[in-house]
């Protein structure tokens, strides 16, 4: 029966037709849903908000560890409602086998091949949580951030082509002929890479801390990141000032540098020698630190005895050439027999003369003394007539006579007395007040000028100075 019935539809070609074309409706109908997944086959559904979706269309893998475990279903542009930034959402329909995704698993977009074909890739985490079905990763869960190869390819800008070019051209130029070289150096290493080994195993140790080392770096790049605008710029101006230099890299820099081993060498072999002179020169300066000092006092003077100096200095040659003979004819002078005699005398004269003008010199050095009479005594003579001058001077009475007798008083200086007067009348004092020898500052005297400021002493004799110092002040004196 049944063999009737399988040929009943053999025989059929319209039932066959209507089989064949079921079946390619239905492969179609499962190849154009491929990428969207098959039907009937139970799925894990996610979300993954994502910074940028960076060019994912609908039907891009999802994969983890380079292994399809899903699909791209739809893309959503999500706003931020406190910031307003925009960035995506990804719903994603997984393998079931993937669930529960691990909480502590990360996102990011990559991309598949040059054309552009991007997938999402996803780094499974170790946590014993995980999303369950329809849950949205936060947008923290997508790092690091992607290098897409457009940025790669856009590094090889024309300024690094051209740079990479003359990279290679001076790098070919240095090795072109230097093959036997490269050779020996290679031949070289072999010692070189057996003592590397311990070195290598001693790196790879764990209590070498060379992780560590790393992590430092990292740390280090970090701080040094926000100013590298400012280290570029350091580099740009270095290239100026290289530059400058390239100017003068020869001779002059090409010299410096090869004459340096030998100076230094001279240099080792000297310092004893120079570290003595150095600790005598350390003393004299710190000896010279006060006369320094004073010169930048008198610098002013000395200056303008320079330049005095310098109109002076064109007469000196002729100076010179008479200062020859000059000195014959004081040499002859001063063999004379009758020169030297002379000066012996001169100086007794001087020997008696000086404790003498030691005892005056202070009336004009101190008290003026001197001027104050030459100008008295041309004050003197100061009137005169169509004949010649005449001596001014003014009667004073030496003593005093009563108002109503007019009698002179007790031992008045008007007439003969046997005593100073010494008496008070009715009109007034009748004191004797004369000082022959006034103090002049003299050695052996007190330090005062008397004469001219010693005070009036009512009602005493006074022969001699007056007690008390009057000072030095007198008339004249600056």
């Amino acid at each position: 029966m049944s063999r009737r019935r399988a040929g009943i539809i053999a025989s059929s070609p319209v039932l066959v037709g209507a089989i064949t074309t079921l079946i390619v409706i239905l492969a179609v109908f499962l190849a154009y849903n491929a990428n969207n997944g098959l039907p009937f086959v139970p799925t894990y559904r996610l979300s993954v908000e994502v910074p940028n979706a960076s060019t994912l269309v609908r039907g891009n893998d999802a994969r983890i560890g380079g292994v399809r475990v899903g699909l791209v279903e739809s893309i959503v542009p999500i706003q931020d409602p406190q910031t307003g930034a925009v960035h995506a959402k990804v719903n994603l329909k997984l393998d079931k086998n993937v669930e529960p995704l691990p909480k502590d698993s990360t996102v990011i977009v990559r991309s598949r091949s040059a054309l552009g074909l991007k997938y999402l890739e996803i780094d499974k985490g170790t946590s014993s949580e995980g999303w369950p079905e329809g849950s949205t990763l936060p947008l923290t869960v997508a790092h690091p951030k992607p290098v897409e190869i457009d940025q790669v390819l856009n590094t090889f800008d024309p300024a690094t082509r051209k740079a990479a070019q003359g990279n290679l051209v001076a790098f070919g130029d240095a090795l072109a002929g230097r093959g036997p070289d490269l050779n020996a150096a290679l031949g070289e290493l072999r010692p070189a890479l057996d003592r590397l080994v311990p070195v290598a195993r001693n790196l790879a140790s764990p209590k070498t801390g060379i992780g560590r080392l790393f992590r430092a770096l990292a740390d280090t790049a970090a701080e040094v990141a926000p100013v590298a605008e400012t280290q570029a710029q350091q580099w740009v101006s270095l290239e100026s000032t290289f530059g400058a230099f390239a100017e003068v890299a020869r001779p002059f820099i090409q010299q410096t540098i090869s004459e340096t081993p030998p100076t230094f060498d001279t240099l080792i072999r000297t310092a004893p020698r120079i570290r003595s002179f150095l600790g005598h020169s350390a003393t004299l300066f710190a000896d010279l630190r006060p006369g320094v000092k004073a010169l930048s006092e008198t610098s002013p003077t000395i200056a303008a005895a320079l330049e005095t100096g310098a109109d002076v200095l064109p007469g000196a040659p002729e100076m010179n050439r008479q200062l020859a003979p000059t000195a014959l004819a004081l040499e002859a002078f001063a063999q004379d027999s009758g020169v030297k005699g002379g000066v012996r005398r001169s100086t007794q004269l001087f020997d008696l003369l000086t404790p003498a003008l030691r005892f005056v010199a202070p009336a004009q050095s101190v008290c003026n003394y001197g001027t104050l009479l030459a100008r008295n005594a041309q004050d003197l003579l100061s009137i005169g007539d169509g004949i010649g001058t005449a001596q001014r001077f003014l009667v004073m009475s030496a003593g005093q006579t009563d108002a109503f007798t007019g009698i002179n008083a007790p031992n008045s200086e008007n007439g003969p007395s046997s005593a100073p007067a010494s008496s008070f009348t009715f009109e007034g004092n009748n004191y004797l007040h004369a000082n022959p020898y006034p103090n002049t500052a003299a050695p052996g005297q007190t330090h005062e000028c008397e004469a001219g400021n010693e005070p009036y002493a009512v009602g005493h004799v006074v022969i001699g100075n007056v007690p008390g110092n009057q000072g030095t002040k007198t008339e004249g004196q600056k």
